[in-house]
């Protein structure tokens, strides 16, 4: 079956849809108006409302790989040139629910204890809409911090509401995935002034906190998400590199968990966790002018410059 994701750019003055193929943007409305299978309408405002309507989505996004790659090859469309467009967030999600711990080698470079599995169930905590950015954004390193520090994370997209659902049917209710750097604040992300000592909030909740894409892979390109390799390079120097076969949690197991505290929604970032590699565990943090580029196999390369933030 071909290679195919969906993603949002900048088009002149606006954000518009578009497929990806070969890691390649197509607009989606010149091939829709190329001959592409028409849209059901309650797909056609965008990326969000594709997910929010995503059975109708997914039938129509099979059908439209080999449509939009017969296009690409008789010509009858062109990918975006590079020079015209740049790459935006897929969406900005509302709910992102993020994983804390659940390698055990990060765990371990961080200093945490950690239950028995048997023992013990998912730590989830939320990051917010503002946080989201795309590729190629800038990253703000806020004043209040000197320990700026990265994550790479395997991002479930969910596509279809479930509550109460079992790990065994968890991954049926995943739409797409894509690639979440759950930038944080180490330093900000304790306190001590107060009997509590995390501040989820304060570490990790800061505008651009959460570059997200680039683009969305539908679920049924990658069908072992416990099989896939993770990637974040700093200035070009490899910082970490795993296979999600390694959480302690699977994917399907923290869709369960969280469905038994609320009910998940199309559209919600299931954040998966972060393996070994962090600044924090080399004693080395972001400064301005850094490059991070995460990447998963199966779905791209997300690239983010951090820079001061202006205040």
């Amino acid at each position: 079956m071909s290679w195919i994701a969906l993603a949002t750019y900048r088009r002149s003055d606006r954000l518009a849809p578009a497929l990806v193929l070969d890691q390649r943007l197509y607009d989606l409305d010149a091939a829709l108006a190329a001959g592409l299978p028409a849209l059901p309408e309650a797909c056609r405002g965008g990326v969000a409302d594709m997910l929010a309507a995503w059975p109708q989505t997914a039938p129509w996004l099979r059908e439209a790989g080999p449509a939009a790659e017969r296009l690409a090859a008789s010509g009858a469309i062109r990918p975006v040139p590079a020079g015209e467009h740049t790459v935006a967030a897929p969406y900005v999600p509302q709910r992102i629910f993020c994983a804390a711990s659940n390698y055990a080698s990060h765990a371990n470079e961080m200093g945490t204890v950690l239950a028995a599995k048997s023992q013990s169930k998912p730590y989830m905590f939320l990051k917010l809409s503002n946080t989201v950015v795309g590729d190629g954004d800038v990253v703000q390193l806020p004043p209040e911090t000197v320990m700026l520090d990265w994550e790479v994370e395997l991002a479930a997209v969910i596509g279809t509401r479930c509550r109460r659902v079992t790990a065994e049917r968890a991954l049926e209710h995943v739409a797409c995935y894509t690639i979440l750097n759950d930038v944080s604040a180490r330093d900000l992300n304790v306190r001590s002034d107060y009997p509590f000592k995390h501040d989820w909030f304060q570490g990790k909740c800061h505008d651009t906190f959460a570059p997200l894409g680039p683009w969305l892979v539908p679920s049924w390109q990658i069908p072992d998400p416990q099989a896939v390799q993770l990637r974040l390079d700093v200035n070009g120097e490899p910082m970490q590199q795993d296979s999600t076969a390694n959480m302690i949690w699977t994917v399907r197991e923290q869709i369960a968990y969280l469905s038994t505290i609320v009910t998940l929604e199309p559209g919600d970032v299931v954040a998966t966790g972060t393996p070994t590699g962090v600044g924090m565990g080399r004693g080395i943090y972001l400064k301005a002018g850094d490059t991070m580029v995460a990447s998963v196999d199966g779905i791209g390369r997300l690239s983010n410059q951090v820079q001061a933030e202006k205040v």
